[in-house]
Order: C-alpha cells, then sequence, then structure tokens
C-alpha cells in the first residue's frame, strides 16, 4: 500500500517565511502565488507545469486553503497590490 500524505501538512505558515503568509510545505511559493496564477485562468494542472517543482497536489491544497480562507488571501493580495501600486508611484514621481 503507498504512503498517504496527510493534506493538512502542504500547507504552513512559519513567521521567517514570506512574513507568516500562508506557504506550500517545503517550497517558498506561497498560496497567493498560485492564486494569482489560477485567477488568470489557468488550471491546477498548468499551474503545476509553470511552477515545475510542484506537484499537482500541492497546487490543488493551496487552491484549497485559498477558497477555505479566502477573505483573509483576498486582503492580503490586495494590500500587496496596494503596496506594489505606491512603490511605483513613489519611484516614477522621484524621476526628472
Amino acid at each position: 500500500m503507498p504512503a498517504l500524505t496527510n493534506i493538512g501538512t502542504l500547507i504552513v505558515q512559519t513567521p521567517e517565511i514570506h512574513g507568516g503568509r500562508a506557504c506550500i510545505a517545503g517550497t517558498g511559493v506561497t498560496v497567493a502565488r498560485v492564486v494569482g496564477w489560477y485567477r488568470l485562468g489557468h488550471g491546477a494542472e498548468e499551474i503545476a507545469d509553470r511552477i515545475g517543482h510542484l506537484s499537482l497536489a500541492q497546487v490543488y491544497a493551496a487552491l484549497a486553503y485559498y477558497h477555505a480562507n479566502r477573505d483573509g488571501i483576498d486582503a492580503e493580495m490586495a494590500a500587496q497590490e496596494a503596496e506594489a501600486d505606491r512603490l511605483e508611484q513613489e519611484h516614477a514621481g522621484g524621476r526628472g
């Protein structure tokens, strides 16, 4: 009988990695990164192909985590986008 994987072990949050954001265990890939590809219309198989070191199970775990915690992940992603916009405007304003 093959070894079974407890899907609860596939997503971790560690303060030292990406500021404690949810990540796929054993990788530096955040759930938000997988969700970004998902929002662009990519399916799980394509995301696993694009981020070649992830298994399909890891991608599905990230998507399941997202759907179970959508409000928090969406807020996190919105805050990151707002900060990126702020930095972009700040940088553009410094050009002469």
